[in-house]
């Protein structure tokens, strides 16, 4: 009787032991290089929300290099940032119908140009690593000034207030929304 006791006390921790082990050995959930955000506001009557995949600059350079000038960029990191309006609004004085959008950028040294674009739920870029942008979709493109920030940001934000700012690094691009 000793010795079955004994038998299934050592079958018990050797079973405990190999399942510990197991345990132990799975590696620790990485944090993704670029999580997915989201903001959302009211201007005037409108409801905005901004959903997008928050790049790091991890130190690198960014505007210019990381992000070229003068090339269209999918604003952002994995599947298209999305900017949703519950109604009509006005983007830098035209006008943006109320629905979901994908939002493109082509940066530059002093201006951009912001492009929303009627199709959503698509991968960022393509296999060749261009902004998956569907150009005879684009429903709306504006020009905007950026400007310094007001301080570093390690992570690519967005911002709602009276319009939205893309801030990242030490670089702001607001755009007015009425």
């Amino acid at each position: 009787m000793r010795k079955l006791f004994q038998l299934k006390a050592i079958t018990l921790l050797v079973f405990a032991l190999l399942v510990s082990f197991s345990a132990f050995s799975q590696k620790a959930p990485q944090k993704e290089a670029s999580p997915r955000d989201s903001v959302s506001g009211k201007i005037g009557a409108a409801s905005i929300k901004i959903a997008y995949g928050s790049p790091a600059v991890r130190g690198r350079k960014i505007w210019g290099a990381l992000v070229p000038y003068n090339k269209i960029w999918r604003t952002g990191a994995n599947p298209v940032t999305t900017f949703q309006a519950s109604k009509n609004i006005m983007v830098e004085g035209k006008t943006l119908k109320a629905g979901k959008y994908s939002l493109f950028t082509i940066p530059g040294e002093k201006e951009w140009k912001v492009i929303f674009n009627s199709e959503t739920g698509q991968w960022g870029i393509k296999d060749d690593g261009s902004a998956n942008d569907n150009p005879k979709k684009d429903v709306l493109i504006v020009k905007v000034k950026s400007m310094k920030s007001k301080a570093f940001s390690e992570r690519m934000i967005f911002k709602i207030d009276k319009g939205f700012v893309l801030i990242w690094e030490n670089l702001a691009v607001p755009v007015k929304i009425q």
